[in-house]
């Protein structure tokens, strides 16, 4: 991967605890590898951010507002 991923994927996420882990596998098993997987959460109040957090790879990065903010 290079210093800079030529491909950025945002994921963003409110309350979606049941689904963001397939979401996130299923990007991460994609043979193309030099990309960055954005999270954005948005003030979850379920397990979201646990979830995401819980994925151990240097392509993920999370965003988390304090707050739902909403669109």
């Amino acid at each position: 991967m290079s210093a800079v991923p030529k491909v950025t994927v945002v994921i963003p996420v409110y309350n979606r605890e049941t689904y963001v882990a397939a979401a996130l596998d299923s990007i991460l098993a994609q043979s193309f590898a030099d990309f960055e997987l954005l999270v954005v959460d948005d003030g979850s109040t379920d397990n979201s951010r646990a979830v995401v957090e819980a994925h151990d790879d240097p392509r993920i990065r999370l965003v988390a507002n304090d707050r739902n903010r909403g669109i």
